[in-house]
């Protein structure tokens, strides 16, 4: 699709809509379950640098008589938060899971994801998934974006990249 026709206003204030639905229902077609495959690929490989980064806290905790094994507790937020970040944040607009299931992430007003909005939505994230794991996926099924519940908070939509093409 040429990219000339899509819905991003141009006009200032509060009338401006990016990516609107109705004008263009293919960008979030399939969103909701490309975003559970992408997070099960991002899953796979937070783990995998979990692993290694629990042997390096293993092996300074070695070195430093026992006082590094006081990271341990933070190694899995450290991970997941920090891959978000660069990965989501970068010039992609999407972690690897989420360019390998062809989607990306814009703010609300179709502006690219800083790494300092990245950290945001990886914690809001963590958070409404930790603390109300059914709403935050039940609020997808009522919205026409197919948003989660930190989507709304952090002010982000996910939209299909290969039918939206890269800006």
């Amino acid at each position: 699709m040429n990219t000339a026709t899509h819905s991003v206003a141009t006009a200032p204030g509060p009338a401006r809509v990016a990516f609107d639905p109705v004008l263009d229902p293919a960008l979030y077609d399939g969103v909701r379950t490309r975003r559970l495959l992408a997070f099960m690929i991002d899953a796979a490989f937070v783990l995998v640098l979990m692993v290694l980064a629990t042997i390096m806290v293993a092996v300074l905790g070695i070195l430093t008589l026992g006082l590094g094994w006081l990271l341990f507790p933070l190694i899995w937020p450290f991970v997941a938060i920090v891959y978000t970040m660069f990965t989501l944040g970068g010039p992609a607009s999407a972690t690897p899971g989420m360019r390998f299931a062809g989607l990306e992430m814009r703010t609300w007003l179709g502006e690219r994801i800083d790494p300092l909005l990245a950290l945001f939505h990886s914690i809001l994230f963590w958070l409404s998934v930790t603390l109300a794991t059914p709403l935050v996926l039940l609020v997808s099924l009522a919205t026409p974006r197919k948003r989660l519940l930190h989507d709304f908070l952090a002010g982000t939509i996910v939209i299909r990249s290969d039918r939206f093409g890269r800006r």
